[in-house]
């Protein structure tokens, strides 16, 4: 039975190296740029990968915290809900 081929990544050689880099700075290339993505759907597409991150993060967190510390942390929270309630009553 044939050996097989190893899929091991073969670095190139010092005469590779030379042949594509001088290939590249020979290369007469078209210049073509591309269009500007405008600021708006960039903003879309960072606030869509916040999100993603911000549903796995909330879990997350409470599955590595001990119930001591979700505790404080429910704490502080009904503390600022009810601080920013009575701050509403107030005005």
């Amino acid at each position: 039975m044939p050996k097989r081929i190893s899929k091991k990544k073969i670095e190139p050689d010092a005469n590779e190296i030379a042949f594509r880099v001088v290939s590249e700075a020979t290369y007469d290339r078209p210049s073509v740029e591309q269009p500007a993505t405008p600021a708006t759907t960039i903003s879309q597409i960072m606030a869509e990968m916040g999100r993603r991150g911000g549903k796995i993060g909330g879990k997350r967190r409470l599955q590595t915290m001990s119930a001591s510390e979700r505790k404080e942390v429910a704490k502080k929270a009904a503390k600022v809900r009810w601080k920013k309630a009575k701050a509403k009553r107030q005005q």
